[in-house]
């Protein structure tokens, strides 16, 4: 008995050391597999954002090597700025009709397509079929629907008695931004709507047939068994909302350019301006480092609130 413990005290190193090179061989196959999107990572968001804060204390052009370090001076010119404090109230106006506007029509037409309805497949065909142009294309598509000559949203407006009201709404200070908030809208309520929808598909169908059979109407089911159980998801794409809002450039820069007399500009579409129209690298640079730790202190701040009244909600 004492020869064959000795035995297995003399195997149990040999089978740790075993142990141990599987637990390394397979550590080292997670470290391959991730190794490419962490070169991605790194090279476009890391690297990329500490050039952008190293790039903001210089003066350049962005051609050529005559850039000259100065310091903060880019960031004392920023708090001055009234257009940039214009570009950030815009941003702010997106972010709230975005959450305001998307989130909620995305979650009824999420519960549209997730209900029993016929043709609900179609439907979800249809809703979803905003998501599947271009931006560029929808820039077109809409700029030619507000045309102040042929466009369709004029032509609706004779149709109906309302001439009265039809306006150049692109090239017009007072409807421009409101014109390219509907398009936005428009395009990317079908987002949140399959969002959504995939949150929902998470929620116990046991539980409605249980709040129906205890007389509870849709409605009430509503607000005491989807809403609650769908808070997580909703969070998430509030928090994504937010952070596109503030970084938007695209249908923007394609419809209105930031026009007219900068009604509709925006933090990114006026780094654009100054770092590849006006040549002026540096305060571009600063303007995006701007936008960076906007975005970051909004969203830590949201994150931190969800995070309190979740914790407010369990106690």
């Amino acid at each position: 008995m004492e020869d064959m413990a000795v035995q297995k005290q003399n195997k149990n190193p040999e089978r740790r050391k075993v142990r141990k090179r599987v637990n390394y061989s397979y550590y080292l196959m997670i470290a391959l597999f991730l190794l490419p999107a962490l070169l991605f990572y790194g090279t476009f968001n890391v690297y990329g954002t500490v050039m952008t804060f190293y790039y903001s204390m210089l003066k350049w052009t962005g051609i050529g090597a005559s850039a000259r370090f100065v310091g903060l001076s880019n960031f004392q010119a920023l708090l001055r700025d009234t257009i940039l404090w214009h570009s950030l109230k815009n941003n702010l106006i997106l972010v709230v009709v975005s959450i305001a506007i998307q989130l909620p029509f995305g979650l009824i037409l999420a519960l549209i397509i997730n209900s029993k309805i016929k043709a609900s497949k179609f439907f979800r065909t249809v809703y979803f079929m905003p998501m599947l142009l271009s931006t560029v294309a929808i820039g077109i598509l809409w700029s030619l629907i507000y045309d102040p000559n042929f466009g369709i949203m004029n032509s609706i407006l004779d149709v109906v008695g309302l001439g009265k009201y039809k306006s150049g709404w692109l090239g017009n200070e007072k409807t421009a931004m409101a014109a390219v908030l509907i398009t936005i809208c428009w395009q990317f309520i079908p987002f949140y709507m399959i969002l959504l929808r995939a949150g929902l598909t998470n929620v116990p169908a046991e539980l409605y047939e249980a709040a129906y059979i205890d007389g509870s109407t849709s409605w009430k089911a509503f607000w005491t068994i989807t809403l609650p159980l769908m808070s997580n998801t909703i969070k998430t794409a509030s928090v994504m909302s937010l952070v596109g809002s503030l970084k938007y450039f695209d249908l923007i820069y394609i419809m209105t350019g930031g026009g007219p007399n900068r009604a509709t500009e925006l933090m990114a579409t006026y780094m654009y301006k100054k770092g590849f129209v006006e040549f002026d690298m540096g305060y571009g640079s600063s303007i995006a480092a701007f936008m960076f730790i906007t975005a970051l202190t909004i969203t830590a701040i949201v994150q931190n609130i969800q995070k309190r009244s979740k914790y407010g909600k369990e106690a």
